[in-house]
């Protein structure tokens, strides 16, 4: 990953490339800082103190190398990452392709006035309807088997929460709206074009509709098909 820029020479010319902590920090960049501090404060890494003096710090940074002081103890800003964290070559579409998305549910994930969980090693379909009524859902997709490479979750928050965590390596999406309530997406891009691409609609209804991405976290399957794909690069190589 090359996080370097070429700078202009002042006497002509072109310079040396500036060093990566150099960078301005973008909006971007800050994003992705407070996600990882969201998720240390939730996971007991930091105190709520700690956490709003490292979140008041990133809204002052002005560059990368500025960043990563606030997060260079956390596990998740080590983790190995299979796309840059600045920038992303691909765009993933706003819609799924038509025709490809069922009507009817692969899953159904209701919470009335009770909590409802989806996490850990399951198997994602392409349709997954979510409803929170006066209750709570979470949709954990960081260690999920993702068979298709779109799927769509329709999120409905009345007087409740529906709280959507996915992989960094894949792409999201979200489409919808809040009537008194809090229907939030982060965009995400995968540099991969074959990497899942999740799409979230819905409404938040005096409630509050969250997706983000959960740092640190990649979906394995993608690598492995990476892996096979040299593997089967090197094979046809060696066989002349």
């Amino acid at each position: 990953m090359d996080l370097q820029k070429q700078t202009a020479d002042p006497r002509g010319g072109t310079a040396a490339p500036a060093p990566a902590a150099e960078l301005r920090a973008s909006d971007a960049d800050r994003d992705r800082v407070a996600d990882i501090l969201r998720e240390a404060l939730a996971e007991g890494r930091l105190t709520a103190d700690e956490h709003a003096e490292r979140v008041e710090g990133v809204l002052a940074a002005r560059t990368v190398g500025d960043l990563d002081v606030f997060i260079r103890d956390l596990p998740a800003a080590h983790a190995p990452r299979t796309a840059s964290a600045y920038t992303a070559a691909y765009t993933a579409p706003n819609r799924p392709t038509a025709g490809a998305i069922p009507v009817d549910p692969d899953d159904n994930v209701v919470a009335v006035f009770a909590s409802a969980v989806r996490k850990g090693r399951w198997r994602a379909g392409r349709r997954i309807h979510a409803y929170a009524i006066f209750g709570s859902v979470e949709i954990d997709l960081s260690e999920a088997l993702f068979e298709y490479q779109q799927v769509v979750i329709k999120a409905f928050s009345v007087f409740g929460s529906v709280d959507i965590r996915v992989p960094e390596n894949v792409s999201l999406r979200g489409t919808g709206g809040g009537v008194l309530g809090n229907f939030e997406v982060a965009p995400l891009d995968a540099t991969d074009p074959q990497a899942p691409v999740v799409f979230v609609d819905g409404w938040a209804v005096l409630g509050n509709v969250e997706a983000r991405p959960r740092r640190g976290k990649v979906v394995a399957d993608i690598l492995d098909r990476v892996q096979r794909k040299v593997d089967r690069s090197l094979r046809r190589h060696l066989g002349h």
